[in-house]
């Protein structure tokens, strides 16, 4: 009996009672737990290349390639034109018959498709409308020293082979000459800006390089509209850049020539630079002028492991340098290059310290900076990224400098050493940048350019408004409008979220330096980053990736109810919340009572995992005044009314029509305790911790007719007659 008993009250208990009303009236829930938490999350199992843990597989690869190239600069001009000597290794497991090359310049060609597709209204992208003979002038290919065939489609050059280049470690020499007329503005990436003491030359997308061959897609050929960044194989680097002898040039890596190319001063200032900690001047603004321009020169720069390389180059730069501390004890220079437009205390004279800081506490806590030098160029750029070298806006100052700065830097990270495809997920390189930025702010100058968090329910149609693509979408296929939020923002907030309120900063940094340990200096996918993050942190995450990356899910978590245990605040209280949207995200609630004490419950999403709405038990004895999810406004929650429960929505308890039936009752012949109260004009029956409500069926009888109890008042209603099936038990009020 005892048996039968607690599963018919456990049965009809689905619905826990306690008295008080709703915080609002809530609308219908969207939320589909089925969809969010559907297993298979993964469309492949791991194999041989990529496992299913996230690490590269044991037969792993990646081709490489070595460049070896010379180039002159034409100030007047603005032509650029030199020869690329590439050495490239297959070390794929298929035969290749031909090869792709990226020309990147093309996208400024006049019959572009980039061009084709920038609307009326204008775009960050392209040449702001500049009108001039823009693209590749390809004059010369070479396969191994003979003419080879090629084909030009658009930003893209296939070589076809004479002999396929054989698998597994086969070689082929590539040699091409090219010139191009750089853009002023091109497309926010390189160009050129006039200044008072001559033109600042950015020099980036200027060589024809190979595209990548990997096991994703073979040959990786989408063409360079503007918004997709890059997508590179890692080799070594040598480059010659001839300049008007005027000029001082800075480009990836280290230069190897510093004694023929700086002046005395400038090359004693550089070496002293090397072994300080604080800034040096090496070419001050007083220098400037006295080199003069006759003739050119020739710098040389080398730079290996790297995925790309950039340049900058003018007669206007004044440099600054420090040394870099890196954890290992190792030591690199941070360089800063910039016009007198842009020097002052507030302004450039500081970048070369934001540097040092950026690349110092990056290399802490994720990886240690890998190249001889970090290289900080002022140009008409807003800024861009490429290895060891990054352009910030000449107009920068304070935390704007400081924010642009540690932002370019970041990209080191991501993608320069974890070389994800930008051009197909730009959240794999922005997003993650963004994310580390954050924490950057925290570490840099005991925060001084920390930005205080956004209240995120403000920023909820931003992140997951209807006018958005989902985060996973390509960035050639997102609305320029949304590239901030979806590349940048929200895919930041997500990781910032998963850190602090999903695993944990512990769980998250070690899973996410693993990340970028296991996929330094190689091509992850999204696959490989969500697989890592998983098995590291021990958490299935399928939901995670679901909500924030793969769609543009909502979040509305809503206070259904506040009610207390038998009408009284001294038995506790259950709150019952509603997941009213498609995300689902943990649970934060706060709890405020009339004493002035607050407390704190946090619930795992697992609440979602099969249900809509939850109620949970707050074990109280203090009347409620408020009760409030999310407080801190941490979420990009939609709807922040129904957040919040105040006292004023609970009546007070008053005795009702069944106030003589209320109390504690135990029988002698079983050993079962039951209590009886009322709420919402309902007696409510509550055994072994569950309650459900009884149906009055008059002459002092209640019932459960489904489950087949009858409960039968003594007339003195003292005590009742419990039957159960052919079984009647007598209870007395204790």
């Amino acid at each position: 009996m005892k048996n039968f008993f607690s599963k018919a009250i456990t049965i009809v208990a689905l619905c826990i009672g306690f008295s008080g009303i709703q915080a609002q009236e809530t609308k219908e829930s969207n939320y589909s737990y089925v969809d969010a938490f559907a297993p298979n999350f993964y469309k492949k199992n791991g194999n041989d290349f990529r496992s299913a843990s996230g690490k590269p597989g044991p037969k792993y690869w990646q081709n490489r390639a070595d460049y070896a190239i010379d180039v002159n600069l034409n100030e007047t001009s603005k032509e650029i034109k030199g020869t690329v000597n590439l050495s490239y290794t297959n070390n794929s497991p298929d035969e290749l018959d031909f090869l792709w090359m990226y020309l990147d310049q093309n996208l400024f060609a006049k019959e572009s498709r980039g061009n084709a597709v920038i609307p009326v209204s204008g775009s960050r992208n392209g040449a702001k409308g500049e009108a001039f003979d823009g693209g590749n002038k390809i004059s010369k290919v070479l396969v191994d020293g003979n003419a080879a065939t090629y084909e030009i489609v658009d930003t893209r050059m296939k070589i076809t082979l004479v002999k396929p280049l054989k698998a597994n470690g086969g070689k082929v020499k590539l040699t091409v000459d090219f010139a191009f007329i750089s853009p002023e503005y091109g497309s926010d990436r390189m160009g050129y800006l006039p200044t008072k003491n001559g033109t600042v030359f950015t020099i980036a997308q200027w060589y024809p390089k190979i595209a990548v061959y990997d096991d994703v897609r073979g040959w990786n050929t989408q063409p360079y509209l503007g918004a997709g960044e890059f997508y590179c194989e890692y080799g070594d680097f040598e480059v010659a850049i001839t300049v008007p002898s005027n000029h001082f040039v800075v480009c990836s890596g280290e230069v190897t020539n510093a004694s023929q190319v700086m002046t005395a001063s400038e090359l004693s200032n550089w070496n002293k630079a090397k072994t300080s900690d604080k800034t040096v001047m090496v070419r001050s603004s007083s220098d400037l002028g006295k080199v003069a321009a006759n003739g050119t020169k020739t710098w040389k720069f080398k730079i290996n492991n790297s995925r790309d390389v950039a340049w900058a180059s003018s007669a206007a730069f004044i440099i600054d340098a420090a040394r870099i501390n890196l954890p290992s004890g190792n030591k690199s220079l941070a360089v800063s290059a910039y016009p007198i437009e842009s020097e002052g205390e507030k302004a450039w004279s500081r970048s070369t310290e934001y540097t040092k800081g950026s690349i110092e506490g990056y290399s802490k806590r994720w990886l240690e900076y890998p190249y001889p030098a970090a290289i900080n160029v002022a140009g008409n750029e807003g800024g861009m990224e490429y290895p060891g070298i990054v352009f910030c806006n000449y107009k920068s100052k304070g935390s704007s400098l400081w924010g642009v700065t540690d932002h370019e830097f970041g990209h080191i990270w991501f993608p320069m050493i974890v070389g994800s495809n930008e051009r197909q997920f730009a959240w794999m390189d922005e997003g993650f940048n963004t994310f580390i930025n954050g924490v950057s702010g925290e570490d840099f100058n005991a925060g001084e350019y920390n930005e205080k968090k956004f209240n995120m329910h403000r920023m909820s149609n931003t992140l997951t408004g209807d006018n958005l693509e989902p985060v996973y979408t390509a960035p050639d296929g997102m609305k320029e409008r949304n590239m901030g939020v979806l590349a940048y923002m929200k895919p930041g907030t997500a990781l910032d979220l998963l850190r602090n309120e999903v695993l944990g900063k512990e769980r998250f940094d070690a899973a996410f330096k693993e990340y970028v340990k296991r996929w330094a200096y190689k091509h992850p996918t999204p696959d490989d980053f969500f697989r890592t993050m998983e098995n590291v942190s021990g958490e299935d995450l399928g939901w995670f990736w679901r909500g924030w990356i793969l769609n543009n899910w909502k979040i509305d978590q809503a206070i259904k109810s506040v009610k207390y245990v038998k009408n009284d605040p001294k038995n506790g209280a259950l709150i019952t919340i509603e997941n009213l949207e498609k995300m689902a995200m943990p649970v934060v609630v706060e709890i405020e009572f009339k004493n002035g004490e607050k407390t704190t419950v946090k619930l795992p999403v697992e609440i979602w995992q099969r249900n809509t709405s939850w109620t949970f038990m707050h074990n109280s004895s203090e009347e409620i005044m408020k009760v409030t999810l999310d407080p801190k406004f941490v979420l990009p929650d939609s709807d922040s009314d129904n957040n919040v429960w105040k006292s004023e929505n609970m009546p007070a308890a008053a005795p009702g029509k069944y106030v003589s039936f209320v109390g504690d009752y135990s029988s002698k012949e079983i050993p079962v305790k039951v209590s009886l109260f009322e709420e919402d004009g309902a007696l409510m029956i509550s055994g072994n911790g569950d309650s459900a409500p009884l149906e009055d069926k008059g002459n002092n009888t209640f019932v459960l007719e489904a489950d087949g109890l009858e409960i039968k008042f003594n007339e003195d209603k003292k005590g009742f007659t419990l039957k159960v099936g052919p079984q009647s038990f007598s209870f007395t009020k204790d």
